[in-house]
Order: structure tokens, then C-alpha cells, then sequence
């Protein structure tokens, strides 16, 4: 369980938290895997969201899904992209949250992914909460939390024997 206090300062920052949807750069499921590989290449990014038509949130794809794929016998072999789409290698089932969602859910989900997609009720992608936006909110705390607050130890008493 979060304290009060350090839930409080944390949350001081929560509307930087999101990135909204249209600065995000994601893929639909059915690009070709070649156009997949460039849009990776290019934004920088290990991992994007990959979408419906309809903007449902439907799985994420990262440039070691493509890789992989192209493993060939004798090392990498574009053509083994050749009319594959995002959708043949992309990864499903991944874990969302929504807008309302608890700050420690957030946390421990955090902790195996750089990025948690953001849906709404439908399943319709909002946007990502980053582990960097969220380690600056941590940040803060940290240099907040004793110039707001008197902390002091509390006494423990040691089980006798």
C-alpha cells in the first residue's frame, strides 16, 4: 500500500503521466511487416501499440518480433518478411489499464514494461503511460517529500527471544 503523503506528491504530476493517443506512434495490424520495420527503425521505439481499424487496442510489436522472424539457417533473411503482416507477429493479450486505474496498479505493471497502453471501456487505445513520465513523478517525491514533511523513524519494538 502507497502512504497518503507519498501517493499525494506523486499524483502532483499525474496529468503528465499519459501521452495521448494522437502523439503516439503505433501500426495497424494488417501493415505489411517490411513498413513495420522502418516505422520501428525510425521512431526509436523497442515497442509500439498495434491497432484495429477502429483504433482498438489489439496487441504490441517491437523490432525483436521482426527479428526474430527473420532469423534465417545461415542469419538474417529479409525475404521471411515477405507478405507477413504486424498481425502474424505481433504480441497479444497484453496488459492495459484504463484512465481511472489505482497508482499502485500502475507501479507494478510498470515495472515489466517501459510503457502501459491506456484504453478506455471498449478497448478503444487513449494513449501510454511511461515509466519515464512516472519516474519523474518519482523524482519529485524524492525531492519533495522531506522539504514538505517532518519524517521520523518509528520505534520497533524488537521480538524477544
Amino acid at each position: 500500500m502507497i502512504g497518503k503523503y507519498t501517493e499525494e506528491l506523486l499524483k502532483e504530476t499525474q496529468e503528465n503521466f499519459i501521452v495521448p493517443a494522437e502523439n503516439v506512434a503505433t501500426l495497424l495490424y494488417s501493415h505489411p511487416l517490411e513498413h513495420a520495420l522502418l516505422i520501428l527503425s525510425k521512431v526509436g521505439y523497442a515497442k509500439i501499440p498495434v491497432l484495429d481499424t477502429e483504433d482498438h487496442l489489439v496487441g504490441l510489436i517491437g523490432l525483436s518480433d521482426i527479428v526474430n522472424k527473420m532469423m534465417g539457417l545461415t542469419g538474417f533473411e529479409y525475404r521471411l518478411l515477405e507478405g507477413l503482416t504486424v498481425a502474424d507477429v505481433m504480441e497479444v493479450n497484453v496488459p492495459t489499464i484504463q484512465h481511472e486505474e489505482d497508482l499502485e496498479d500502475i507501479l507494478h505493471l510498470l515495472v515489466n514494461g517501459s510503457f502501459l497502453p491506456v484504453v478506455n471501456e471498449e478497448n478503444v487505445f487513449r494513449g501510454i503511460i511511461t515509466r519515464k513520465e512516472v519516474l519523474k513523478s518519482v523524482n519529485h517525491l524524492v525531492h519533495e517529500l522531506e522539504r514538505r514533511y517532518t519524517l521520523e523513524p518509528k520505534k520497533v519494538e524488537q521480538v524477544k527471544k
